[in-house]
């Protein structure tokens, strides 16, 4: 049956009119109201393109020029700036997706309910293929729009939209500081070039056709993970869990009681290092997929169980997870002056995280030197290490101190004085009865949990430290910069989800229960779209990364060979 309208001006008269010819006409209601949807769905839609106008880069280049933070999300222009101070996972992953398509960083790391929201700061959108800023944290440089200048070609068509070239300064210069002599930069510069090359050999090319089909098939990825279930919580797993942290704590009650100190402290740390995997699953929203719920759950074993605080480890790990591996701007990979993953932390190098320079000292020429053969005795310290930082993090308040995430900082401060109060008062102090005793006891319940520091750093510390462009896909580049451990399922309680870290990357909120069954699926996407997928035997991978701190120390030794070359002839020279 036709249907005849007169042009109208909202929504809400073709709503009207439309009622009208179906009475005079007898249609089914059902009919009717599927008509109706129909047209308001075509208003609506209307109304949208005319709020948000397409906006060209250069347009979105200016708005950034002007210290918007602007990103792209589902070909939405979205404007953050009065949600970053309560954004829950810090500002820092937001500033390094400025500029850049974030659809797949965003989908992944944020529940439904959250993606839903994001309407509520879209300025605008975009038409065709977005071409990628670099954002101005890593040094991308913007210029500002003027009216008068015509947008040419980059005016929101079918075609790339973005930057013809990357936005910034050759980003092997980038590093380099008044402090950095010519022949340490000209060595740097080097061993930069020829590691960038390397990797470019081993991975897809950095090219739009090719790297769009990766999105698009990691996309599809995606939502077979979803249809399949993975992303469904296990929570008979976590009872099991539960209750075998139970027993082992117990087991540490039983020997202390019976004052096998050692024994019992061992006990102690084997507990600590099973339950950092429920956090370290609750800190991603991964168990429940509620955030408050979560939040609670992470940081009640965190900080009165475990001394620690949640809230700076997710300052840190959203950080890494955005800019993985990336010497400049990854706080995972910054060890100075005890490791130096990469050779360009042989130079001082300039944190973005920290927000400060990372000078390459006497004490750290000294350690790197002998960091392959430092690495385990140093990671039995790592514990406390932790402590430090998450009471720095509290003390300043570091944290979110709006939005949902206000309230964190205080749970956590209750958390940890009353950890000290049953740990350091109850236990070391109550019921352990001489110092000596008390001493080993500490020392032994933490380094203890050594393997638990190589597994945080198995996975990243052997792998791709190269940045590769803001063209490079979000799947690309995680797989290029994590390494998988291969394990037996019966020893998968050992590594807590750990061994997967390559899958975690790149679906974070998918339960560790479900992991195993996703890098079935991952593999088949990695032979599907040609990326190696690096997976390593436990012991394989341990020797992998002793051998990458190995040939760094080569590398800083060369340097310093370098520079005492230069200095002598200089010497020579000038006659001194």
């Amino acid at each position: 049956m036709d249907f005849h309208f007169k042009q109208v001006d909202s929504v809400e008269s073709n709503q009207i009119a439309y009622i009208l010819t179906c009475r005079t006409t007898r249609l089914r209601p059902a009919r009717c109201t599927s008509h109706l949807d129909q047209i308001v769905m075509m208003q609506s839609a209307d109304a949208l393109r005319e709020k948000h106008p397409v906006l060209s880069s250069r347009q979105i280049e200016g708005l950034i020029a002007a210290g918007q933070h602007i990103l792209i999300i589902h070909q939405k222009v979205i404007r953050v700036d009065s949600w970053i101070p309560y954004h829950p996972g810090g500002h820092k992953p937001i500033q390094h997706l400025v500029g850049k398509d974030a659809t797949d960083e965003f989908t992944v790391f944020h529940s439904e309910e959250t993606q839903r929201l994001i309407d509520r700061y879209q300025i605008g959108r975009i038409e065709g293929r977005w071409r990628n800023f670099v954002p101005p944290i890593q040094g991308g440089q913007f210029r500002p729009y003027e009216d008068s200048l015509s947008d040419s070609k980059q005016t929101s068509t079918p075609g790339s939209q973005g930057p013809d070239t990357d936005n910034r300064l050759d980003p092997v210069l980038q590093a380099a500081t008044d402090l950095n002599s010519p022949e340490t930069m000209t060595f740097l510069d080097s061993e930069t070039k020829k590691e960038i090359s390397l990797t470019l050999t081993h991975y897809p090319p950095l090219d739009e056709t090719t790297q769009s089909d990766i999105i698009k098939k990691y996309h599809l990825l995606h939502e077979q993970i979803q249809s399949e279930g993975l992303y469904n919580c296990n929570y008979l797993a976590y009872a099991k869990e539960f209750a075998r942290c139970s027993l082992i704590f117990t087991t540490m009650l039983f020997f202390l009681h019976i004052e096998w100190y050692i024994t019992s402290a061992l006990f102690l740390g084997f507990f600590w290092s099973q339950l950092v995997f429920a956090a370290h699953d609750a800190g991603h929203m991964a168990i429940t997929h509620n955030f408050t719920i979560d939040s609670l759950i992470g940081m009640t074993i965190a900080a009165p169980i475990g001394g620690l605080s949640l809230g700076w480890w997710k300052r840190t790990h959203n950080v890494h997870h955005t800019v993985t591996n990336l010497p400049e701007h990854d706080p995972d990979n910054q060890h100075l002056p005890f490791f130096a993953v990469n050779h360009r932390f042989l130079g001082n190098l300039f944190s973005s995280y920290h927000e400060r320079l990372m000078p390459y000292t006497n004490a750290a020429r000294f350690l790197v030197a002998y960091q392959a053969y430092l690495y385990y005795p140093v990671l039995m310290f790592g514990r406390f290490n932790l402590y430090i930082q998450s009471w720095i993090f509290l003390l300043q308040g570091q944290g979110p101190r709006k939005g949902l995430a206000w309230w964190h900082r205080w749970y956590e401060i209750a958390g940890n004085i009353l950890f000290w109060t049953w740990f350091g008062y109850g236990i070391v102090y109550s019921s352990i009865p001489t110092a000596w005793n008390r001493f080993v006891f500490v020392m032994v319940s933490h380094m203890v949990t050594m393997p638990l520091h190589v597994q945080f750093t198995l996975s990243h510390f052997a792998m791709s430290t190269m940045d590769l462009g803001p063209g490079e896909s979000f799947a690309q580049r995680m797989l290029r910069t994590t390494m998988d451990v291969d394990c037996p399922e019966l020893l998968d309680f050992i590594h807590g989800g750990l061994q997967f870290q390559a899958i975690h990357h790149l679906f974070p909120r998918v339960p560790r229960h479900n992991l195993r069954r996703t890098q079935k699926l991952v593999l088949r996407f990695c032979q599907d779209v040609g990326i190696p997928y690096a997976l390593y035997g436990f012991v394989g991978g341990n020797r992998k990364v002793v051998g990458s701190l190995a040939e760094v120390s080569r590398q800083a030794a060369i340097l310093a060979k370098c520079q005492r070359t230069v200095a002598e002839r200089g010497d020579l020279l000038y006659g001194h």
